[in-house]
């Protein structure tokens, strides 16, 4: 109720409850929250999100990405949540970098910038040159931001486990499973070790991208609470007036961000899970620059492939294949009818199929989706929640960037040709390979313990030398895997026409 008189005060609520839409008993609550506040005639949404404390403040910034959803005047409000927001005095971050690092700052910087180049709801970034004369950003933890997390999440697990015990719909959303990763994510974000790695282990990853950059790490002078990183010029992806005054291609941004994010989500399994504008810069050669490294997604091999074929097929068309995929990931429940779900899918990715994302109703496709889960019982998969956030503030920037971008044109080739290396003729051969060499690497030890289980009586018989027994064996079983090989080649044509 705080927090709901605090939105309310700052007029934040005002148009949900002027919405026509909007369920009766949820008014009646903003009525309560607002009564005798004095409402602004201009809502102030950045202001009552960061009244609200740093975890709202995430919410907030997922919410500028999406102006289709809250409006443009809440939207361009909401970006001052990303890297505008008051900042802590240079005295107790100065105080805070010694205590990090542990050394005093003059022996590791030859200056700070007091002022800050942005100011989030965790850190506060500085840019400085180091005793070496290296320009660099310096990321500081902000002094009792940590506490005030933790006293959030404790709040959003009570709702949470208030509303699973009401049960129907919101047990099936599994709110508490759900808060329990939003608290996995937000207390690694925390510890900027963590975040250094990260970018280290994305810039990995995207060295096959051209045109994505990541900033290089300094470890000699990152700790817990404090992370140096390469310093970049750049202008951020808010500023379009900014980017189209430097003679930047957008379109081509918009396609290199969609690009960049997919090989990171499907192909490398690591993400970036926090790409709204004020993480995102362009350089003045015109690469991008991801930074604030701290929420990374990570999906496993089995589920990318997963969610490679549902994205190929809804690409394609092929909705049969997508509900199918459905039921083997156990995303549906068993009892319900794969066609069923194969028709409902259609009615929903028809309609956008082709089209820009401007030309497309993403709150009557929200809708739909949100009906389909609710109609076939599936239940919330707390490790895509990352990547469905993601993807939405991905589809916001683009959109931003080039109002006419089609991130189905973009995806196919993407998704086409990790689908080809993943499950063509050559994957498969190379898969049965490693199995089989693995496997052959344990023989001697399951000998050995099946020997030690049951030892021979009188002795063990004599044991041909090795050098006779091993080359028939081996030589037998490479000449199977060639056979393999050419019987792979021979149909890799059909298979190869089919990814297209």
């Amino acid at each position: 109720m705080k927090w709901l008189r605090t939105l309310a005060r700052h007029g934040a609520l005002a148009g949900i409850e002027r919405d026509p839409m909007t369920p009766l008993q949820v008014k009646r609550i903003i009525r309560i929250a607002r009564f005798g506040a004095r409402v602004p005639r201009i809502p102030a949404y950045a202001e009552a999100f960061q009244a609200c404390g740093p975890a709202a403040i995430k919410l907030g910034q997922a919410l500028a990405t999406r102006p289709d959803l809250v409006g443009d005047a809440a939207a361009h409000g909401l970006l001052r949540l990303q890297d505008r927001l008051p900042a802590v005095p240079f005295a107790i971050i100065h105080a805070a970098i010694e205590r990090g690092l542990a050394r005093p700052v003059s022996d590791l910087f030859a200056s700070i910038e007091e002022e800050p180049v942005g100011a989030a709801s965790i850190a506060q970034v500085h840019r400085a040159v180091t005793t070496e004369g290296v320009t660099v950003a310096i990321k500081v933890v902000r002094p009792g931001v940590e506490e005030e997390f933790v006293a959030a999440l404790e709040t959003y697990e009570w709702a949470a486990a208030q509303l699973e015990f009401i049960g129907g719909e919101f047990a099936r959303l599994r709110p508490r499973l759900t808060i329990a990763t939003f608290r996995q994510w937000t207390l690694r974000e925390l510890d900027l070790r963590r975040e250094a790695a990260s970018a280290s282990e994305l810039a990995e990853g995207l060295t096959a991208e051209p045109g994505f950059r990541i900033p290089t790490i300094d470890w000699k002078r990152t700790s817990r609470s404090v992370l140096t990183l390469e310093w970049i010029d750049g202008i951020k992806l808010s500023d379009i007036a900014a980017i189209d005054a430097a003679g930047h291609d957008r379109k081509a941004l918009a396609r290199t961000l969609v690009r960049g994010f997919l090989r990171q989500a499907i192909a490398e399994g690591f993400f970036h899970a926090d790409m709204h504008q004020g993480n995102l810069m362009v350089a003045p050669g015109g690469d991008l620059i991801a930074i604030d490294f701290g929420i990374m997604g990570r999906i496993d091999r089995r589920a990318r492939q997963w969610l490679a074929e549902i994205l190929f097929g809804l690409i394609t068309g092929n909705y049969r294949r997508v509900a199918e995929i459905h039921f083997e990931a156990q995303y549906v429940p068993a009892h319900h009818n794969v066609a069923e779900f194969a028709t409902a899918l259609r009615s929903v990715g028809e309609p956008m199929r082709g089209l820009s994302v401007k030309d497309m109703s993403i709150g009557n496709m929200l809708d739909s989706l949100f009906a389909i889960t609710r109609d076939f019982d599936m239940v919330t998969q707390p490790h895509l929640l990352l990547l469905q956030k993601t993807m939405v503030m991905v589809e916001g920037v683009a959109t931003m960037l080039d109002p006419d971008v089609n991130m189905w044109e973009i995806a196919e080739p993407v998704v086409r040709d990790w689908l080809r290396g993943e499950l063509g003729p050559e994957a498969l051969l190379a898969d049965r390979l490693v199995k089989d060499v693995r496997t052959l690497t344990r023989l001697p030890d399951l000998v050995r313990r099946i020997e030690a289980q049951f030892p021979i009586k009188g002795g063990a018989p004599p044991t041909p030398p090795l050098a006779v027994i091993e080359p028939v064996s081996l030589s037998f079983g490479w000449l199977g895997y060639i056979a393999v090989a050419v019987a792979a080649g021979a149909t890799g044509a059909g298979i190869t026409h089919w990814l297209g």
